[in-house]
């Protein structure tokens, strides 16, 4: 499976395409949207997010995307602005007909380091180490982005993650549904 984990941002929106066969990562692509010119309006920056988000994917075609939820903050126009460009990101995948996932801040840091209140650096390391990628300016702008796709490729692959749909669970578990019949064994 490959995603697209997307940190959005109204400045710096970081993106990273990863993709997990078995038990090993592969690192696809990742990169940094900077959205803000002199003076450039909200609305031209989150056109220019879903416009290189949507490059990204046609070049990448990943089959799912995730994002880092909203998280609290005291300035009000911040989170507004904040919002606006998560809504550019998520509209991206929307139109692609992506799956778009949500996963709380406390949940990446979990699935990448094992610790839930791990601090910024302990979450670069430890993506740097999982993809094999050399530091890079850009690198830093997307680490979280690149920690958001491996979180949801972790909760994906593991045996106590969801299932994606209900097509998949009624595959995987039709002993669980009233009034079918259970499969025989060959």
């Amino acid at each position: 499976m490959r995603v697209i984990g997307v940190d959005p941002g109204s400045v710096i929106c970081g993106y990273g395409v990863v993709e997990r066969t078995g038990k090993r990562y592969q690192l696809i692509e990742y990169g940094v949207i900077k959205a803000k010119a002199a003076g450039e309006a909200l609305p031209l920056r989150c056109r220019m997010i879903y416009t290189r988000l949507q490059q990204v994917i046609e070049r990448s075609l990943p089959d799912e995307m995730a994002l880092e939820s909203l998280f609290y903050a005291k300035n009000v126009a911040s989170v507004i602005k904040l919002s606006h460009a998560r809504g550019a990101a998520m509209l991206s995948g929307a139109m692609r007909e992506i799956p778009v996932i949500e996963y709380s801040p406390k949940e990446v840091k979990r699935a990448v380091t094992g610790r839930g209140g791990a601090d910024k650096k302990q979450v670069q390391f430890m993506v740097r180490d999982m993809l094999g990628i050399e530091e890079t300016h850009e690198f830093y702008d997307a680490t979280d982005a690149l920690a958001v796709a491996i979180c949801h490729l972790n909760k994906v692959h593991s045996p106590l993650g969801r299932p994606r749909s209900w097509k998949q669970f009624i595959e995987e578990h039709p002993d669980r549904i009233v009034g079918s019949k259970p499969r025989k064994n060959s």
